[in-house]
């Protein structure tokens, strides 16, 4: 084979890698990015800590407040495909541990007199056990479409997804705030940022409602010092 035979080969590979890098950059240009989603090429989630001032502001209403449940024993994982709604011994449980951080998060929220008007739950028994034990004197609807999403597929995942977008999105009266309290699958889904257990994420719904605003985060461990 000659020296000519051999470069040619060589430069048509070459070729066909960079129209199909093109194709690819292309298309994720292209790509649409739906209200409260980051676009494609976003950089990795940035958590940011509530402060005195993000208080204020939930005193004051019109938010939405995402809480993800309390700690769960990993070790007893959901019985997938065989979680029974109706059955907690097929759902991973929330431990007492989990129990008393929803408590202390419930209670410091009445602390810092922040509004709830709207209260949705997902179905699993982890995220109505921590409603209880958050807001004892609270009865939430249960919203089948805030289920946990890690186990399902895209087409099983789209209306629950789908719903959370809609619920951040949907306006919030002033003086109240819409309190949504599951998974952080979902968010994860939604937005690329998985809260740890106990977490409130603070959400603004956009005027137009075509989407919503990511405000801040409080973990668990941030209460004390937010409520001196």
């Amino acid at each position: 084979m000659t020296p000519t035979a051999t470069i040619r080969p060589m430069r048509l590979a070459c070729c066909f890698a960079l129209v199909a890098v093109q194709a690819v950059f292309a298309a994720e240009s292209a790509a649409p990015v739906q209200p409260g989603l980051p676009p494609p090429s976003s950089a990795k989630f940035a958590e940011i800590p509530a402060t005195a001032e993000t208080l204020a502001q939930l005193r004051a209403g019109g938010l939405v407040l995402y809480l993800r449940h309390g700690k769960t024993d990993n070790t007893k994982a959901d019985r997938v495909p065989a979680v029974d709604l109706n059955d907690c011994s097929t759902q991973r449980p929330l431990t007492e541990e989990g129990r008393a951080m929803e408590a202390q998060v419930g209670e410091a929220m009445r602390k810092a007199r922040i509004p709830i008007g709207e209260f949705r739950v997902s179905p699993l028994c982890r995220a109505m056990e921590s409603a209880a034990a958050a807001f004892p004197k609270r009865a939430p609807t249960v919203d089948n479409n805030l289920m946990y999403v890690a186990n399902l597929t895209d087409a099983e995942k789209a209306p629950i997804i789908a719903n959370t977008r809609r619920l951040l999105s949907a306006p919030v009266a002033p003086g109240s705030n819409r309190l949504l309290l599951a998974h952080a699958p979902n968010l994860m889904d939604l937005i690329g940022y998985f809260p740890k257990e106990g977490t409130l994420v603070i959400f603004r719904p956009r005027d137009d409602s075509a989407g919503f605003d990511y405000v801040a985060s409080i973990p668990p461990d941030l209460w004390p010092r937010l409520l001196r």
